[in-house]
């Protein structure tokens, strides 16, 4: 394939995965960290893809090379779970992570130093027994200054001075738990949640309406958002029959969810979708994944899509990358 991306995956247990010919083949990519390692969290640097971040359970690292060796960056979130990782596509020293126990951090010098970011946040879930978690952080497209964190099951928080004060905004919401979150521009923009039992969408970043995806899914428990802009231009919802569940499939819409299209990705997945990634400078390429470690790519910006050969036993994080 031409123009044949480098993907990463990131999983629970046989840390990360690398695949040099566009996921055909895979090796481990982990030297320098735990072979064994959790990861949640991947993401490269704009400006070089040799440069990545792996969110550990004992928290971040970062490759020079490639993934070729890993080294753990000294931070506050040496001892927490690392579940989001977003970089300033405009500068790329800039990064974010969301940690389980709830925090975020920030680097601005490439992940050198961090710093917790004041932020309020839940420290349990009342009548749940899991810890708060920040599931996704993303920075809005238009403005760098914006960063959204949706967090497990906290709702939705907001920035927009590159982290120094933080907003929230989860008024309607079908419920607090988000999973994935996804900016579709326009006038007005719009914000896009995947939560566990709907999508919802917000046009002033506080007050949401839920789109009843339950008309249109079999399943409404929804995981991966992924807007592509462009003459393909849509927003992708991974969903499926539960955490981890044992059925999944992708969907999307072309007009912020009046109406929804499920893609064929040839079979019904193994269970819920958990991730999307693409890359802005790998046109057309997008991955996404299912919990329990299917993999499935599309090079035509999801308008058909293929199942790899390879499966691992839970993926949580893919990044692609150019070669």
């Amino acid at each position: 394939m031409a123009n044949t991306p480098t993907i990463y995956a990131g999983t629970v247990g046989q840390s990360v995965w690398c695949s040099k010919d566009g996921g055909d083949s895979w090796d481990r990519a982990s030297e320098g960290m735990f072979p064994e390692a959790h990861i949640r969290a991947i993401a490269a640097s704009p400006d070089n893809p040799s440069i990545l971040f792996a969110g550990t359970e004992t928290g971040i690292c970062r490759s020079t090379d490639g993934g070729d060796n890993w080294h753990s960056l000294e931070s506050p979130m040496d001892k927490m779970q690392v579940w989001a990782i977003a970089i300033n596509p405009n500068n790329a020293d800039t990064i974010y992570a969301g940690t389980c126990p709830s925090a975020i951090f920030r680097s601005t010098d490439g992940g050198e130093t961090w710093k917790q970011l004041d932020v309020e946040l839940a420290d349990e879930c009342p009548g749940v027994p899991i810890i708060p978690r920040i599931t996704t952080l993303i920075i809005d497209p238009s403005d760098d200054q914006t960063i959204y964190a949706g967090i497990e099951i906290d709702g939705m928080r907001r920035s927009t001075d590159g982290g120094e004060t933080w907003t929230a905004g989860s008024e309607g919401l079908s419920s607090l738990d988000i999973h994935g979150l996804t900016v579709v521009p326009g006038n007005p923009k719009t914000l896009v949640a995947a939560t566990n039992n709907d999508v919802c969408i917000t046009t002033d970043m506080t007050n949401w309406t839920p789109l009843s995806v339950k008309d249109h899914y079999p399943w409404p428990y929804c995981r991966a958002a992924l807007y592509l802009n462009g003459d393909a231009e849509r927003v992708f919802i991974g969903a499926g029959n539960g955490p981890p569940g044992d059925e999944g499939g992708i969907f999307y819409t072309r007009d912020l969810g009046k109406s929804w299209q499920r893609s064929d990705i040839g079979m019904t997945a193994n269970s819920t979708i958990w991730c999307f990634a693409n890359n802005p400078a790998v046109s057309g390429w997008i991955m996404a994944c299912s919990v329990s470690g299917q993999l499935f790519r599309s090079t035509d910006d999801g308008d058909s899509w293929s199942k790899l050969d390879h499966e691992f036993g839970e993926v949580r994080a893919l990044a692609v990358v150019p070669s």
